[in-house]
């Protein structure tokens, strides 16, 4: 297979470079960095089933080769990285998803979106089903990541509906433990 990661420098796009590249898979990473790192991505630099491209997907991409996978985690994900680059926040939710999915569909590949929980806004119900809809404050401290994640779902669920992607959307929730 080969896979394309965006967010490659981050804590879960390295986790998903360095997890294909030991199951042999040809992995292209991307990042801007953001709020990524280098460092992250340093022991894969080298290896021939592993290339980076420095890329802001806000921009159109344009790769040659085959792609058959598509794992989208490019976002802000920390609240003091979403509070200082606000429109940044929501130009890679919206114009950068809606690049990766034009991308997607340009080679076939199937792709998996990255979530969040915080989609539901303050629940009011814990712990929230997948029908739960939430408690939302669009204009609160947390909005542009909410509404990057909200508008991500809707255009990537719109992509499979009208257009036939293969799409897989993961929320991800985190879970902090207070001792």
């Amino acid at each position: 297979m080969n896979i394309l990661i965006t967010g490659a420098a981050g804590f879960i796009g390295s986790n998903l470079c360095e997890y294909f590249l030991k199951k042999d898979h040809n992995v292209i990473g991307i990042d801007n960095f953001i709020t990524g790192t280098k460092s992250n991505i340093s022991n894969f630099i080298g290896n021939t089933k592993f290339t980076f491209i420095e890329h802001d997907i806000c921009e159109k991409l344009n790769i040659n080769e085959p792609i058959t996978h598509i794992f989208h985690f490019a976002s802000p994900a920390s609240p003091n990285d979403y509070m200082k680059m606000p429109i940044s926040t929501l130009r890679i939710g919206s114009v950068g998803t809606e690049n990766i999915l034009n991308f997607a569909l340009k080679k076939n590949a199937k792709i998996l979106v990255a979530s969040t929980s915080e989609v539901y806004g303050d629940p009011l119900v814990h712990p929230q089903s997948e029908n739960y809809f939430g408690n939302v404050n669009s204009v609160g401290p947390r909005g542009v990541y909410d509404e990057a994640k909200r508008y991500l779902e809707a255009l990537t669920t719109a992509y499979n509906t009208k257009l036939g992607l293969d799409v897989r959307i993961a929320r991800i929730l985190i879970l902090t433990v207070q001792k």
